[in-house]
């Protein structure tokens, strides 16, 4: 099931549009999904400010679907790549969130709030031509692009693409 449209907040740039939508069953409805969604997605501290994009949500055709989904139907989504029940992805116009990661966490974080807005700030990235990233040395900010549910190489955990104070 897919969560209806929403406005966006204005920016000079490009626009991207995203669809959510949540499997039956998960115990989630599309609009809670939606509603985190996109608090992350419309942050200051998020893509839209930082690659200077217009995110804006709609109910129809979309340049991004997101999809909270069971670990077997992830699985499915991210073929041909190996997410073994546990990953989230981005394959296409499509980011699949595990919703046994969504649920669960990584142990990088310890709060789950901040776990999710990094889980969708890093696929999302992938949806926007972003490439994994290593840690930049011991102590320092992980760059959302480094794949922080697998660890965190020495870098502290950090779910935001904007770097710095409050980012």
């Amino acid at each position: 099931m897919a969560a209806a449209a929403r406005g966006v907040r204005p920016v000079a740039g490009e626009s991207f549009t995203y669809r959510v939508e949540v499997e039956l069953g998960l115990g989630v409805t599309p609009a809670q999904l939606a509603r985190q969604v996109d608090a992350i997605l419309l942050d200051r501290r998020g893509w839209g400010d930082t690659r200077d994009i217009a995110m804006r949500r709609t109910g129809g055709h979309a340049d991004l679907r997101i999809v909270l989904a069971s670990p077997a139907t992830t699985d499915e989504l991210c073929l041909p790549l190996d997410t073994g029940g546990r990953l989230s992805c981005r394959n296409g116009d499509t980011v699949a969130l595990n919703a046994w990661r969504w649920a669960n966490g990584a142990p990088a974080y310890t709060d789950l709030g901040r776990y999710r807005t990094y889980l969708v700030n890093h696929e999302v990235g992938h949806a926007l031509g972003e490439g994994h990233a290593s840690c930049p040395g011991p102590g320092r900010l992980a760059p959302v692009m480094l794949q922080q549910t697998k660890g965190l190489q020495g870098c502290a955990a950090h779910p935001w693409p904007a770097r710095g104070p409050g980012g």
